[in-house]
């Protein structure tokens, strides 16, 4: 055989071929993994190749394309610093230093969610919002409502940020509770649209009694964010009186919904908002190194109850020692089912309805983490 057939040819030769078409290229391009290391290994394979993944128009295919698989890049820490903390292996391994949230004079932050690769941060101080990309750096800095701030001077103020498809727009959803009347008190919602560059009309429902003749306010409890659930968000609500609130984006409403009894008979407060398997609302209720998960039906007269699910035992999916281990459980979070497990410095991801688990490396101390799950498509090394 002669020695020119065997030579391999390169990516990038002139000659005639499908990968010389750019627009193909780029289609083939578009379908690599959404590793961090991705684009960079094939921007090295030639200046051509470089060129077409460092356009910015590229990236953000790129972003789009996957936006309904990303990987799990690492944690934000809860605190007013937002350290974050990576969670993946070299080559995929984001330095710690590149997420950082840049703050001005004035500014005290606290983290309220990650959704979509965007975090939301309020900014009490200043009676600001911020809506902070870290991937691309971009941050948008709102101010909240006048009739929210009245209110969030007094309460905790909660809330949620939505990406569009397209990844051009957001939404972002803040709620807060109104106890002035004692009698008549109130959760609030108004929406935020970055396509108008404008909050919408107030929202608000009525809130339940709770106990009666009580001084204690009723809030949108910040120790969980918000879970979306198709086309609805949910925080829990906690003080006068314990539940969920829901947001229906969709019809732009406010409700309230009972929790099950028993939790709050046997004062079972550790639980979690989560999508229920097969879809709708569901809770996760931890009860020592167990999960229960519930779901909540309507029948069809229109009445809604709540019915136990699966039981799941942790410390034995986890081959756990019970008598010297504590665990605490996080999440769910993101929109896949999957709660973080921490034990003594380890943890876990556990997927609620494939039971499969992953030990992230590294050691994580006790804190409460927002994970970010984004495609990060920097070129450059």
């Amino acid at each position: 055989m002669p020695r020119s057939s065997r030579r391999r040819r390169h990516p990038c030769s002139t000659a005639v071929g499908p990968l010389n078409d750019d627009d193909l290229l780029r289609e083939i391009l578009l379908r690599l993994p959404p590793q961090p290391s991705s684009l960079p290994r094939a921007s090295a394979v030639c200046r051509r190749w470089r060129l077409l993944l460092s356009d910015p128009g590229f990236s953000r295919r790129f972003r789009i394309h996957h936006r309904r698989n990303p990987p799990l890049l690492g944690f934000f820490v809860r605190n007013e610093g937002l350290p974050f903390l990576p969670s993946l292996d070299a080559p995929d391994r984001v330095s710690p230093g590149r997420f950082s949230l840049q703050r001005g004079d004035g500014d005290r932050f606290k983290s309220l969610g990650c959704r979509h690769g965007l975090i939301l941060v309020s900014n009490k101080p200043k009676n600001q919002i911020l809506v902070w990309d870290p991937v691309t750096g971009d941050q948008h800095r709102l101010d909240i409502p006048p009739v929210v701030a009245i209110h969030a001077k007094k309460t905790t103020i909660n809330g949620a940020v939505l990406r569009a498809d397209d990844a051009r727009h957001f939404q972002v959803v803040l709620t807060v509770a109104d106890n002035d009347d004692k009698q008549h008190r109130r959760a609030l919602a108004c929406v935020y649209s970055s396509e108008t560059g404008a909050w919408g009309e107030l929202v608000s429902t009525q809130l339940p009694s709770g106990v009666p003749m009580s001084n204690a306010g009723t809030f949108v409890s910040t120790y969980k964010p918000a879970v979306l659930i198709g086309d609805s968000l949910y925080w829990r609500l906690g003080g006068n009186f314990t539940g969920i609130l829901e947001f229906d984006l969709e019809k732009q409403s406010l409700a309230v919904i009972w929790l099950p009894v028993h939790i709050l008979e046997e004062g079972h407060y550790l639980f979690s908002i989560m999508r229920a398997e097969g879809g709708g609302l569901g809770l996760l209720l931890q009860t020592d190194f167990s999960i229960e998960l519930w779901k909540r039906k309507t029948d069809c007269d229109g009445v809604a109850s709540w019915g136990l699910g699966r039981t799941i035992e942790l410390d034995k999916l986890l081959s756990l020692n019970s008598e010297e281990n504590e665990i605490m459980i996080q999440g769910p979070m993101g929109e896949n089912n999957v709660v973080f497990v921490w034990t003594h410095h380890i943890l876990f991801t556990v997927h609620l309805e494939s039971l499969q688990f992953n030990k992230l490396p590294g050691a994580y101390p006790l804190f409460y983490y927002h994970p970010l799950e984004s495609v990060y498509a920097a070129v450059g090394s």
